[in-house]
């Protein structure tokens, strides 16, 4: 059964005749027999009474009110399809980190508000794992992240690299470890630690270090929000591993303090006394924001005017992290 038979149905329905019908749809009125004679065969009885005046049959008339909602319903879907084509989605939905969610997207949201006011913008702060699979649920369009390729590795997805980006160290002021400008990860790691929740990748990244540096992470507490970590820290020996522009508002703080790390790790005795092997370390620990939506989301004008001014992305350095009147973007 064709969308073409439907409306064929429907025309002579309408009009009473097959000729009239085909001038409806702009076809002869051999194409317009043929197609209710098809759409008959695979119905498996007459739908009309051939007279003068064309009749519907009883099949022909209990099949009318479905043929119409069928014809509605087509109709719907490519009115929608082709607005969507065009640009006139009803909403675009971002998952993102709380860092490029707090310091980065509000002057891009502002500039995609202005040029598509009629698309309505929902912006959600996640871990990175989770915000991946609200993607891949089809639950939002574009996600912000740290880059997982565990959770990136369908083929439908595209993973843009954003920017990467040092991790630091936010203590108290008056910490032990603020005496050093580069924190020592021999030192660092006797210190009772605050890291993320479950599902964001900055706990997967300080995790993973400490494995590979043989020795045992010491949490002492999960957090999700920034204001959070810094509240905390501030109050006595708990350090945390945060990145760079998650530390813009530390840097101004006086009870704070933010150390980058060591370039080159020394080798770290562990509870067990087993000396770490460091020679696999990377010189910086560091971490990648990657962009990801999926393919098909790219040819919809909205999502891809979105992702352009994404990519646009400038990170602060230092110093424009202590100075907010330098990061624009």
């Amino acid at each position: 059964m064709r969308i073409e038979q439907l409306q064929a149905f429907l025309a002579v329905t309408e009009t009473g005749n097959f000729g009239q019908a085909a001038r409806k749809c702009g076809v002869t009125q051999s194409t317009i027999s043929r197609q209710i004679q098809s759409l008959e065969t695979d119905l498996g009885l007459p739908l009309f009474h051939r007279t003068a005046h064309t009749k519907l049959t009883v099949g022909g008339e209990l099949f009318l009110p479905r043929a119409r909602k069928i014809c509605l319903e087509w109709q719907k879907a490519t009115r929608e399809l082709t607005d969507l084509v065009a640009g006139k989605q009803p909403e675009l939905c971002v998952a993102g980190i709380h860092s490029v969610c707090s310091y980065y997207l509000p002057p891009i949201l502002k500039q995609f508000c202005s040029n598509y006011p009629e698309v309505q913008l929902r912006v959600t702060a996640l871990g990175s794992d989770r915000a991946l699979k609200v993607l891949r649920d089809g639950l939002v369009d574009i996600a912000i992240v740290m880059n997982n390729r565990f959770l990136t590795a369908s083929p439908e997805m595209v993973v843009e690299v954003l920017y990467n980006e040092p991790v630091e160290v936010l203590m108290a002021a008056d910490h032990p470890l603020s005496q050093y400008e580069e924190v020592p990860w021999s030192k660092l790691v006797h210190y009772p630690q605050v890291v993320f929740k479950d599902g964001y990748g900055m706990q997967r990244l300080v995790q993973d270090r400490f494995a590979r540096l043989g020795t045992t992470l010491k949490t002492v507490m999960e957090l999700n929000s920034l204001e959070a970590f810094r509240g905390v820290v501030r109050q006595g020996e708990m350090i945390t591993l945060l990145p760079h522009s998650a530390l813009i508002e530390a840097q101004k703080d006086p009870t704070l303090a933010v150390r980058s790390l060591a370039n080159f790790p020394q080798p770290v005795t562990n509870s067990n006394n087993v000396v770490g092997n460091l020679s696999n370390i990377d010189a910086k620990l560091t971490r990648q924001v990657v962009l990801v939506t999926t393919q098909d989301r790219l040819e919809i004008p909205p999502i891809k005017y979105f992702c352009e001014l994404v990519r646009q992305l400038k990170v602060p350095t230092n110093r424009e992290a202590q100075d907010p009147n330098l990061c624009a973007i």
